[in-house]
C-alpha cells in the first residue's frame, strides 16, 4: 500500500501569492460583478466570498489558470446569489385599505407632526412591533434586530455569531412570517 503526503504550501508564500492575486484581480471582478447585481454591497459580499474560497485552498499553487478560475468562481458566486431564498423585509409587506395602500414603513414613520391621534397610532405599532419580537426565539430576534434596525447585513451577523449564511437568512425568515402575521391581525383589528 502506498502513502501518498500532501505537500502543503509554506504559509508566507501562500500569502504573497493571495496578495498579488487580489492586487492583480480585485479591481477586474468588482467590474466583472457589479453590473450583474443589484447594489455595490451585493457585489462586495461577492466578492469577499471568492476571496474567501480562494484563500481557502490549501496549495494554490495547483490552480493551473488563476484567472480562469477566480472568474468560474465568481460566477458561480453570482448565480447562487439569484438562487438563494431571497429575504423580505418587513417594510415591503403593503396593506391596502379603502383609500389605497399603505405599508408598515409609512405607519411606523409616520409624520409625528400630523397630530397626536397619529403619534398615538404610531405609538401603539412601535409597542405591537417590539411585543412580536419578544415572543420570537432569542436567535431569530437577534437577526431581526441587527439587520433591520442596525442596519448590519446577513453576512455581518453571520460572521459575529460563527453561522452559516443559510442558517441567519432562514432566521430572519421565520421572524418576518411571525411579524407580518402579527402585523396583519392588527390590521385587520383596527378595520373591524
Amino acid at each position: 500500500m502506498e502513502i501518498v503526503e500532501k505537500i502543503t504550501m509554506p504559509q508566507k508564500e501562500k500569502e504573497n501569492i493571495i496578495s498579488q492575486t487580489v492586487t492583480k484581480y480585485g479591481g477586474k471582478l468588482m467590474s466583472y460583478i457589479r453590473p450583474k447585481v443589484k447594489n455595490t454591497e451585493d457585489a462586495e459580499d461577492i466578492l469577499q466570498e471568492v476571496w474567501y474560497q480562494f484563500s481557502s485552498i490549501t496549495n494554490l499553487s495547483e490552480i493551473v489558470n488563476v484567472g480562469g478560475w477566480l472568474y468560474r468562481v465568481t460566477a458561480n458566486k453570482i448565480t447562487d446569489k439569484y438562487r438563494k431564498k431571497k429575504t423580505e423585509n418587513l417594510e415591503d409587506f403593503v396593506y391596502e385599505d379603502e383609500d389605497g395602500s399603505f405599508s408598515i414603513k409609512d405607519i411606523l414613520l409616520l409624520d409625528e407632526s400630523a397630530g397626536p391621534e397619529v403619534k398615538m397610532f404610531q405609538d401603539e405599532i412601535w409597542k405591537k412591533l417590539f411585543e412580536a419580537l419578544d415572543e420570537l426565539p432569542e436567535k431569530q430576534r437577534l437577526v431581526y434586530v441587527e439587520n433591520e434596525l442596525n442596519d448590519k447585513t446577513l453576512q455581518e451577523i453571520a460572521d459575529e455569531q460563527g453561522e452559516n449564511i443559510k442558517t441567519i437568512i432562514s432566521r430572519k425568515n421565520y421572524a418576518i412570517k411571525h411579524l407580518r402575521n402579527r402585523l396583519k391581525k392588527l390590521y385587520e383589528d383596527l378595520n373591524s
